[in-house]
């Protein structure tokens, strides 16, 4: 099987080796991933910002980047659950572009939804003896429509122990440009996020979405707290028994 591998902006340049741990899953899984380097920003801040005029520029260079038949694999359902939800209400019904819009929504993948159920791989056979939490993203969860899949992967890995925090699918306090529009309530939501996560022990808060990591992180590094993130793509790459052969 060819897929195409679509790496959102914040993985592209802040947690690269998250983008080679996504092919290195691929791969593990049978996958041949085309990566095409001319890709760039799927749009979706500018269409948050009101800017609806330039994601449509955005939208059409998405769209030609992406052209084909092949399926489109993402290691973030932020930005894949933009794609298929709202490129359509940028375009005319029944224009070319429109047309577009419903093949590309038919082709893209979240990674863990790919995994778990287009591929039915639940195990990659990885190792990560530690204590991590889930955060459930706003957009994984109630965008894009993942819960259980992070979850059975990790349930996989041998050595970790998962570990519910409170109000898991509550806000980080991220939510694009609103951390820094709002930045006093942003703040105050992640440090209640990460509150939470202290609270169970654990020793890493793992994710689906780079940009909650990111806000997360950001917070656990000013305030030195005891705990890390991870996004779970690197978890699920880590200690393979064939991983130095």
């Amino acid at each position: 099987m060819l897929v195409t591998l679509f790496v959102p902006c914040f993985i592209d340049q802040l947690y690269p080796r998250t983008a080679f741990n996504v092919l290195k899953l691929l791969k593990r899984a049978g996958v041949q991933a085309a990566y095409n380097p001319e890709q760039t920003c799927c749009g979706q801040l500018a269409y948050n910002s009101g800017y609806w005029a330039q994601t449509r520029d955005l939208a059409i260079k998405f769209m030609r980047d992406f052209a084909g038949d092949s399926l489109i694999v993402s290691p973030s359902a932020s930005c894949t659950g933009f794609v298929k939800n709202y490129y359509s209400t940028l375009f005319p019904a029944g224009t070319p572009e429109a047309v577009q819009c419903a093949s590309l929504s038919e082709r893209m993948f979240e990674l863990t939804d790919f995994f778990v159920n287009h591929l039915k791989i639940t195990d990659f056979q990885a190792c990560f003896p530690h204590k991590v939490c889930y955060h459930d993203a706003c957009s994984a969860l109630r965008e894009y429509g993942i819960r259980n899949e992070p979850r059975t992967l990790l349930a996989n890995v041998n050595g970790l122990e998962l570990i519910e925090m409170d109000e898991t699918a509550t806000c980080c306090g991220f939510g694009g440009t609103f951390a820094a529009k709002f930045h006093d309530i942003s703040t105050a939501m992640t440090e209640q996020k990460v509150e939470y996560a202290l609270k169970t022990g654990a020793e890493y808060i793992v994710s689906t979405e780079s940009s909650c990591l990111m806000n997360i992180e950001g917070f656990i590094h000013r305030n030195k707290l005891p705990i890390k993130t991870i996004h779970i793509a690197d978890i699920l790459a880590s200690g393979w028994p064939d991983e130095h052969s």
